[in-house]
């Protein structure tokens, strides 16, 4: 079995989603596959197979070409144009194996094209070697948003997650905090000690970044000396706390190329208690000027400010 890493890590069961409209190969597909240890999703049809694959995401589908009401070829394109599902392998299963049909899938998409009947021995082959392409295609995508020097996200990654936090924690009325952190008088740094000292201390930050988040929270670097911390379902004051504990270890280090001088760092919070009308853009301003406010203060300190709006006063959506 090919399993899956999900975004904590973990290995999980591949989903096979089967679109198809017969209740008999559903049946064998579930006995012979399923014992291969993945978790199966039964679609009878063109529509449902849409609905169960934006509802739950597989990690390959196995679709039929000829069925009634909407036809493989439709839900093809259709998987193909959702950002969320294009990436998604899907093996065409098809009694009619003519060229035409095989042009056309490969055309809309399709990464195999099985014959029906079909060498189920073959057909588990197909589906692991769709599961490897898939993995290794998430691979470079992930390397693709690494940052070379912490191996931390990048810029790119935390556009597109930080949104996508901001969202639901709006949707869901959730908690949900953001710093921007910057290394004081990192240009010093750089020019007393040269670059690799300079290295060093990013990546020494990166260190404790990763050391003291949880899981579910996302470190970013950045830009240069600057990071972008997102804190989903943590208030402001416990992000403000988190921050000041890294800050005062941070401050705290020695540093090799340098064990006289110490280096600090001044943080920027801008968080909410649940659910705010604030665009995340926005969001990312306050946060940098409560960093700049910092700076301007006499660094080595974080500055918060809660956006959650006070009982009794309503703020526009």
């Amino acid at each position: 079995m090919t399993p899956q890493t999900s975004h904590s890590g973990q290995d999980v069961p591949a989903r096979v989603l089967v679109i198809d409209d017969c209740v008999d190969l559903h049946r064998l597909l579930k006995v012979r596959l399923g014992a291969e240890g993945y978790e199966m999703i039964e679609a009878v049809g063109g529509e449902d197979g849409l609905m169960r694959a934006r509802r739950d995401t597989p990690d390959v589908v196995l679709l039929d070409l000829e069925m009634p009401g909407l036809d493989g070829f439709e839900v093809l394109r259709a998987l193909k144009e959702d950002p969320r599902l294009q990436d998604v392998p899907v093996i065409v299963l098809s009694g009619l194996d003519s060229p035409g049909d095989k042009v056309t899938a490969f055309d809309l998409g399709a990464i195999d094209f099985v014959g029906k009947p079909f060498d189920m021995a073959e057909l588990r082959a197909r589906v692991r070697s769709a599961l490897k392409i898939s993995s290794l295609m998430r691979m470079l995508e992930q390397r693709a948003q690494l940052d070379g020097l912490t191996g931390l996200w990048n810029r790119a990654y935390f556009e597109t997650q930080w949104a996508n936090e901001a969202k639901r924690a709006r949707r869901h009325d959730h908690p949900l905090s953001l710093a921007i952190v910057d290394i004081d008088r990192f240009k010093d740094v750089n020019d007393s000690y040269g670059h690799p000292a300079g290295d060093a201390v990013i990546q020494g930050l990166a260190r404790l970044f990763q050391r003291e988040l949880r899981g579910s929270d996302i470190a970013c670097r950045y830009g240069g000396e600057e990071f972008a911390l997102v804190m989903p379902e943590t208030s402001p004051s416990s992000a403000l706390a988190l921050c000041e504990r890294i800050r005062e270890e941070f401050g705290a280090l020695s540093w090799p190329r340098h064990p006289g001088r110490g280096v600090t760092f001044s943080c920027g919070i801008a968080g909410a208690r649940g659910g705010v009308p604030v665009d995340p853009a926005d969001w990312v301003e306050i946060a940098d000027s409560n960093l700049y406010a910092a700076k301007r203060s006499g660094r080595d300190r974080s500055i918060m400010t809660d956006l959650t709006p006070e009982p009794g006063i309503r703020q526009a959506s």
